[in-house]
């Protein structure tokens, strides 16, 4: 069965229990410690993933179910890399939690396994299960503050929608193996031109990618996002943004680009439409908004949007520009849910007046946003400029085939300079707005402080020195073609 091959996962799943057994022993004013141990021991995860050497050939496991390739390797170690950085914000986070703060971190650690596994399916089954495990760690997750009702109405509104996303997708698969009596992916691309036309099978891959457009919040089944990501505790709004919405992404590019070729390749004009709806309406309904949870849950919706060109391009190209993008929004992404958790804590306010202030109480917070702002708004040479530019440059390629993809990337360009406007206005309130009315210093403890340190390194180093990461993209994204 070759059950090497799962050894992070399986040690991810071991120090989750180990977490929580330590729970038992240790005293109440020392739990919070935990979350250090935990961040370190994925760290130490990460150090064995990245002697792995990548593998000339895709390496299976338990029947072709699990894969170990290039593909693979790069979004374990992403993911890996998000799960350090939220447990060190949820450590920062741990006073607001009344109870179970080592069950937060187990269960961070959890959702973690379940990416990891993600990313390796080959297979209608693991595609399945990997994606619960990490629904049903969130559902807990979203509302693990149980004395705040936001808590807990984002946890209900996440449930219904995990549910029925769920539904639509177990109705996929049963509809797809109907027709065609597999559940491998590599079985599904042998066969595949035959089933290109067949009616029935088509319907359970729309059905399937239903369920997939729920885990990236892309329109029209976009509604939950800004809700949830307003309601949940911010490390858990940190680790949906950049994890849940990655392990979608890299289980559309397997389904898409490994077990359907044939079909993906004449459904563009589908991921064309959806690309320029997700970015208008996530630029557009971010424009109004005050609190800065909401806004960064709608700037979600537009960044899968632009995530989606890469995906509509149908090209090596497109592929690897998705992978780059990601990187950059990890490091964007919890760089500004950090600066949240450190900064609004005393206040519980999440609303762009508490920013007021900020770069006389931490400059080093308040360059941090702003970073993170710019990059996501696409200004070089930050690493959300140079996403957008590959993005844009392979939808651009594919133009030359097919002219709606020249409307697609002026719809982008839009959704760009849109865009500017909010994200400055989070700049604004740094700087120029209103008197605060907390002045105090924020106090950083040293691992948060490195935490804010990585992820402005992280935004500069690959928007500057962008050919490492492109080339490792480019490289992973060669292993989609088996299956």
């Amino acid at each position: 069965m070759n059950v090497i091959l799962l050894k992070h996962e399986l040690t991810l799943i071991v120090l989750g229990l180990g977490v929580l057994l330590a729970d038992l022993w240790l005293p109440a004013e020392r739990k919070r410690g935990l979350g250090y141990l935990a961040a370190a021991g994925v760290g130490a995860i990460l150090i064995c993933s990245l002697m792995t050497a990548l593998p000339t050939e895709p390496q299976f496991a338990f029947g072709r179910m699990f894969v170990l390739d290039g593909t693979a390797l790069f979004f374990k170690r992403f993911f890996l890399v998000a799960t350090i950085l939220v447990l060190l914000m949820a450590v920062e986070f741990s006073d607001r939690i009344q109870a179970g703060i080592s069950e937060y971190y187990s269960l961070i650690l959890f959702a973690a396994a379940g990416m990891m596994f993600a990313a390796s399916a080959n297979d209608f089954a693991l595609l399945f299960v990997s994606l619960e495990l990490i629904t049903v760690t969130f559902y807990v997750l979203v509302s693990f503050q149980r004395g705040r009702a936001g808590s807990l109405e984002a946890g209900v509104k996440y449930l219904i929608i995990g549910a029925l996303s769920s539904a639509f997708m177990v109705f996929g698969i049963a509809f797809i193996y109907g027709t065609s009596g597999a559940f491998n992916f590599g079985d599904l691309a042998a066969a595949g031109p035959k089933l290109v036309e067949n009616k029935l099978f088509l319907v359970g891959l729309l059905f399937l990618l239903v369920g997939l457009g729920f885990k990236i919040a892309a329109v029209p089944f976009q509604m939950w996002a800004p809700d949830v990501y307003q309601g949940a505790p911010t490390p858990t709004t940190a680790f949906l943004a950049v994890g849940s919405k990655a392990a979608g992404f890299v289980l559309l590019l397997r389904v898409l680009f490994t077990a359907v070729p044939d079909v993906a390749a004449q459904w563009w004009k589908f991921f064309v439409v959806i690309s320029a709806l997700t970015i208008l309406y996530g630029n557009l309904c971010a424009l109004p908004q005050q609190n800065l949870k909401r806004l960064l849950g709608y700037s979600s919706i537009a960044h899968a949007g632009y995530l989606l060109l890469g995906v509509a391009a149908m090209s090596v190209a497109g592929q690897a520009a998705v992978l780059y993008y990601l990187a950059g929004y990890l490091f964007t992404v919890l760089a500004t849910f950090m600066v949240i958790t450190l900064v609004l804590r005393e206040t519980g306010a999440e609303d762009l007046d508490g920013l007021a202030g900020l770069n006389q109480r931490s400059p080093l917070l308040a360059a941090a946003l702003t970073v993170a702002m710019v990059s996501l708004a696409g200004i070089p040479p930050l690493a959300g400029f140079f996403g957008k530019f590959l993005l844009i440059k392979a939808a651009l390629a594919a133009g030359a085939t097919h002219g709606s993809f020249y409307a697609l990337v002026a719809v982008a360009l839009v959704g760009v300079v849109i865009s500017l406007y909010y994200y400055f206005g989070v700049v604004r309130a740094i700087y120029w707005g209103e008197s605060a009315a907390d002045k105090s210093v924020v106090v950083l403890s040293l691992p948060a402080k490195a935490a804010v340190l990585v992820c402005i390194a992280g935004i500069l180093f690959i928007g500057v020195y962008p050919d490492p990461l492109l080339k490792a993209a480019e490289l992973a994204v060669q292993a989609l073609r088996f299956g």
